[in-house]
């Protein structure tokens, strides 16, 4: 399994994509705006759910940690059913999102990547997107690496998603990492 953290607009979900086309076998690409693009109307306005201001400020509660980690659990599920794995996702809290996904993931082999953008190329690109609250990718950048600890970190600011790709696909097919 391959876990890609890094703030909105950095390129994960690129990069995923470019995973799945430079490794050998068929990998599977999830995201935690699956996991948020499934809940429903309710749970996406905050409260117990999660909510997104207008300042690009991102507010989780109880009930969507509740489903986060049935999601997490599938997740790992599918990978101890044989299923290969990118995730791509958010670590809002730092290290304790990783520690959440990290227990999920007991037991499996998993390369846990970095993925850094500089934030004036994140917030060109939350603009090109158009589908990001404004300031979004600037919030969330000094707080998802916080206490994260990588096997490998990879930056987009000036490397395509491609590259980076290359980089972490020559880990994978490398010694196996740790969990």
């Amino acid at each position: 399994m391959i876990v890609l953290n890094g703030s909105s607009s950095s390129g994960k979900s690129g990069i995923a994509r470019c995973l799945q086309a430079v490794l050998p076998d068929p990998w599977l690409a999830i995201g935690v705006d699956t996991l948020i693009d499934t809940l429903p109307a309710a749970m996406r306005e905050g409260g117990l759910g999660i909510g997104f201001g207008e300042d690009g400020e991102v507010s989780v509660g109880a009930g969507f940690r509740d489903l986060e980690q049935a999601w997490n659990t599938g997740v790992a599920a599918m990978a101890r059913a044989g299923a290969r794995i990118v995730v791509d996702d958010v670590f809002l809290g730092g290290a304790a999102s990783q520690a959440r996904l990290h227990d999920a993931l007991d037991g499996l082999d998993v390369l846990w990547v970095g993925v850094h953008c500089d934030p004036e190329v994140l917030a060109a690109r939350e603009i090109a997107r158009g589908d990001r609250a404004p300031g979004m990718a600037a919030t969330q950048h000094p707080l998802v690496h916080r206490g994260v600890t990588y096997d490998v970190e990879v930056d987009t600011t000036r490397t395509e998603a491609l590259d980076c790709a290359r980089t972490i696909a020559a880990r994978v097919t490398g010694p196996p990492a740790t969990s």
